[in-house]
């Protein structure tokens, strides 16, 4: 149930990364409430990446989905 919430919050940034060329990836939602994403097209080397996936994604799945914790970026 929290991937699903954490997929439909996530599908509400995606125009905005995708925009701009980029686009986010949700990798894994851990039971401890970690997010783990992958930040896909030019979101994946922009140097602006960290303050997105901090600012944007974080911020926006914290509000939308209390049980989110942290959100991490992979490679």
């Amino acid at each position: 149930m929290l991937r699903e919430k954490v997929e439909e919050v996530l599908g509400k940034i995606r125009p905005f990364l995708q925009r701009d060329g980029g686009d986010v990836e949700l990798v894994d939602v851990q039971p401890d409430g970690v997010v783990k994403v992958k930040l896909r097209g030019a979101c994946s080397g922009c140097p602006g990446a960290t303050m997105t996936l901090k600012n944007a994604i974080e911020n926006t799945l914290k509000q939308e989905v209390p049980e989110v914790k942290a959100v991490e970026q992979v490679e």
